[in-house]
Parts: C-alpha cells; structure tokens; sequence
C-alpha cells in the first residue's frame, strides 16, 4: 500500500508542476483544449451514421436486444422472479449438489461430480456480483445523464429509455451468461473473465479461432478506453460540477484539483481487487440508490397530482416532440436509446467482466441476475429521476432543448447535467444540493472503482497479468479521473458515449455466435431448479 501511495504522488508531482506554469486560462481550459479534438475524432468515427442522422451502432444495439427478447421468450419478463430468487440465495443448494441427478453421464461436456466442484470457483457471491456490476452501471447515467437526455429531447426522451432499458435486459442476461460460461481460473483462484474471453473461446469452438482473436482484442482495447471515459471521466466530471456548485469554486483550476483528490481516493481503493472492491460496492451501492430513491419518492409522492400528467407529458412527447431541437421523433428516441444505453450498458458487455467473477457452476444463474440491472438502473433509477425534472419543469423553469448541447437556463444561470437535477432537488427539499452532491460523489466514485476493475482485466488480456502492467494501467486510470474533472461536459461525454458504444462492435459478434450457448445452459439450470422443487 505504501508503494502505491508512493507511486500515486509520484504521478501527480509533474502534475502539480504543470499547475504552477498555467496561464490566466486556467487549468481547466487548457486540458479541455487539449482533449476536446481528440473527443471529437473518435465520436465522429464510432458514431457514423447510415441514413436520417441515425448511427448503426444504436441500430445494432437495439436491434440485436429485440432478437434476444424474442428469441429466450421475454426471459426479461418470465424469469423475473427466478432471478429474484436467484440473488437472495433461494437457489444456492444447486450448487452444493441438490436437485443435480447423480450420475456419470456427462452434462453439456461435463461429469456431474465435476461440475459440483466448479461452484467453489468464483470470488464474490451472486449479490455482490450484482452490487459490483450495477455499481458500474447506477452512478452519474442515472442523475446527469437523465438530465442531458431531457435537456435534449425532452420528457419523451424518458419513455424511450425505459424501452431500452427493458429490451437491455434480455441482452445483459446473455452477455453474462457467457462471461461465466468462458471464463478463466488462474492457479491462484482469480477469476478472469468477459467478453475478451468468451468471444476468443467460444469462437474457437466454432471454428473461427482467427475472428475470435481479433475481435477479443478489439474488445479489450475499447473497453479501456471505456474505464477511461465513461466509467471514469464522465462521473468524475459530473462529481466536480456539484461539488463546484456546493463549494461555490468559480477558480479555473479548481476542477483540475478536485480530480487530484478524486484520483487519490479511487487509487487507495482500486488496489485491492475485485474482493475490496465487491465489500465496497455492496455496502455504498444499495445504502446510496435507497437515498436516493427514497428522495426522488418523496418529491414525486409531494407532487402527487402531477404524476398523471407527468407520465402523460412523457408518453405523449415520445411520439409528438414539441419544440425540441433534436431532429424531431427520430431525434427523441436516438436521445432516449443512447443515454439509457450508456446507462445500463447492456450490450457493451462490460458487466460480464464482474458477473464472472460469482461462485456458481450454472452460467445461466448469473445471466438471470444480470437481467436485473437494465431494470433496477433504467427502469426504476432513471424513470424516477425523470419524474423529478419533469415535475420540476412544470413550473416553466427552463426550455426543452437548451442551448442544443444539454445546457439550460434557469434563473438566469447555465445548468447541465447533475446541476439540473441537484436545482430540481433544491426545490423541494431543504439542503439537498448536500444530499445529491454526497449521492453524486459517491455514485461515481462507486463507478469509476467497478470499472477500474472492467479495465484492469482487459488491460490484463492484452499485456500480461504481471504487477508493472497493473500498476500501468491504474496510473493511466488514475490521469483520466483529472482530465474529466478539469475538461468540458460535451468533451467528456462525447468521448466517453463513443468508447461504451465502440465496445458494442466486437461484442455483438460474440453474441450472435453464441447465443445457441446460453439456450442450452438456461434449460439446464432451469431444469436443476426443477429437481429442488421435487426433492422439497
């Protein structure tokens, strides 16, 4: 630990250099100057579009998850409670051998005894997978992208988001499935998994040994520059705003130094692993959703002859936008889709990295689990936190559209992202702007630590497992979480949208060639729950 702290002050010490040389521009600008065209090319690259302004990568993306939902027959939808049951342990004598026929015949290329020994591999329980994986998922997507979403598109947008986000949960629970199914154990019992490798194994099997390498490397590579960007820059970006708000920081550079803190807590955590990380995330993430949950119901419930014509406002705009400056229906739901897909992340297949990780020998298990988080991070966190803006806004306080890049006005002050919502919270709670800016903070603090880990293992894949190739990496992780408090919002989220989407390429060719896989493996789990039901 000390080495690391020592290696920690040692990257910011040319840091801290660069700050005494910065012009009258500030810190801040300068390092967004620097960043803003690289944000610029790489999202101009992954966002192409193929006709009416739309990208093929939302296309794909939402596309592929309503062949998933038809095609396991609304799993998101049948097995619902199954999953439920699933995380609160209902289940867990399946894999201390219970329901399982005793037999030598193999199962899915497997004896039976042997696979009742593979549920002692894993490192985190069915729960804690969840709490590491959602905590990557529920964080600053939920409070500013939320906001951008209606900033831009405005309340339809909000329906648009929970059409995917419920279309996202059948593709979740097959990335995941598959993150267990291929995953690695080293000799030491750490887990190593994802789409790296189920697409590089399970290809093999097919027969394209040569795709699989290919694709699992590009799949590594986007996936670090997604811990970079939307695991990282983003939250710590969105951090920074409310804490600038709540200090009342108007200093160029205080950005700059808020990301230095930022950088020097997630470095003392990230250290530890997935075991640290998973004792972290099961504690913050449910303790903070519930705040903050409990907070957007209060709101709500005050508010309680407005929720009708809330729900009203967003339904009828998702069809029939009105005045909103981003390419009317089609520009509503592209606003929608992306910002639920960055949200929940289904699709990216970085939630398969953590699921991997869980102590189970039936893959499908942790699919079933997995489904759960499109659900709880879109449809519940995000539709709340949408009804709170809207309401808000019933007063007149901004126009939907802003200044057409997610900025507002309200009161005769700019406002983007976390900064609506902590100014809709404002009005109906007393000293939220403290609430929402600790829940933000620690929302991406929660974040930026699970996709450290997202990282980490894909780094791991391309470079080696060694202690100089980790500590690489976090120092690279740990300069990202500056840049994104120091530079601008669009800059950051430019970028950050473009490296999550990127990563939806070369996992979806994992997907369509292996789903057949998770059908297989859903039945047999299914059929284990089954043989308890007899044996009870």
């Amino acid at each position: 630990m000390k080495k690391f702290l020592l290696s920690i002050f040692t990257f910011i010490i040319p840091f801290l250099s660069f700050t005494q040389e910065a012009t009258e521009k500030g810190i801040d600008q300068r390092i967004d100057e620097g960043f803003k065209p690289f944000s610029d090319t790489v999202s101009s690259i992954i966002f192409f579009e193929v006709f009416d302004g739309v990208p093929f990568v939302l296309l794909l993306l939402v596309g592929s998850a309503a062949f998933f939902t038809i095609y396991f027959g609304f799993v998101n939808i049948r097995h619902f409670k199954t999953a439920i049951n699933v995380v609160r342990g209902k289940y867990d004598s399946i894999d201390e051998g219970h329901g399982v026929e005793k037999t030598e015949l193999p199962v899915d290329g497997d004896i039976s005894d042997t696979i009742r020994d593979e549920s002692k591999e894993g490192e985190v329980t069915h729960f804690q997978a969840l709490a590491t994986a959602v905590s990557g998922t529920v964080g600053n997507g939920n409070i500013a992208g939320v906001a951008l979403a209606i900033a831009l598109g405005g309340p339809g947008a909000t329906f648009w988001m929970i059409v995917c986000g419920l279309l996202g949960m059948s593709t979740k629970f097959v990335e995941c499935t598959l993150g267990v199914q291929y995953r690695d154990i080293g000799p030491d019992g750490t887990v190593y998994g994802g789409p790296m490798y189920y697409i590089s194994k399970g290809l093999k099997e097919k027969g394209f040994t040569m795709l699989g390498k290919i694709a699992a490397v590009f799949f590594a590579i986007f996936c670090i520059g997604g811990s970079f960007g939307g695991g990282n820059a983003a939250q710590s970006n969105q951090a920074t705003i409310v804490l600038k708000e709540l200090m009342g920081l108007e200093s160029t550079s205080a950005g700059a130094w808020i990301g230095v803190v930022l950088a020097i807590l997630v470095g003392i955590i990230i250290i530890g692993g997935i075991k640290r990380i998973a004792s972290v995330t099961e504690k913050v993430v449910p303790f903070m959703a519930v705040l903050y949950l409990v907070a957007c119901l209060y709101i709500i419930f005050s508010n309680f002859s407005l929720i009708d014509d809330a729900f009203g406002l967003i339904f009828n705009e998702a069809f029939n936008p009105k005045a909103i400056g981003v390419g009317g229906f089609i520009g509503v739901l592209l606003v929608g889709f992306k910002r639920a897909a960055f949200s929940n992340e289904a699709g990216a297949g970085s939630a398969s990295i953590a699921h991997s990780a869980v102590k189970t020998k039936y893959s499908a298990s942790e699919g079933l689990v997995a489904l759960l988080e499109p659900f709880i991070d879109t449809v519940v966190i995000c539709t709340m936190t949408a009804l709170v803006i809207v309401i808000f806004n019933f007063s007149g306080a901004f126009v939907y559209g802003g200044d057409g890049l997610g900025a507002v006005m309200i009161d005769g002050v700019s406002y983007e992202g976390a900064g609506i919502t902590s100014k809709a919270f404002a009005e109906y709670i007393p000293f939220s702007n403290v609430f929402l800016t600790v829940a933000v903070v620690l929302f991406a603090v929660s974040t930026m630590i699970s996709w450290s880990y997202y990282g980490l293992q894909s780094w791991k894949y391309l470079f080696g497992r060694g202690k100089a190739a980790d500590l690489t990496y976090k120092m690279l992780f740990l300069l990202f979480v500056i840049i994104g408090a120091a530079a601008s919002m669009k800059s950051i989220w430019d970028f950050s949208d473009a490296m999550i989407f990127a990563m939806v390429f070369p996992n979806m060719i994992g997907l369509f060639f292996l789903f057949p896989v998770v059908k297989k493996q859903l039945a047999r789990y299914l059929d284990a729950i089954k043989g308890i039901k007899k044996e009870a």
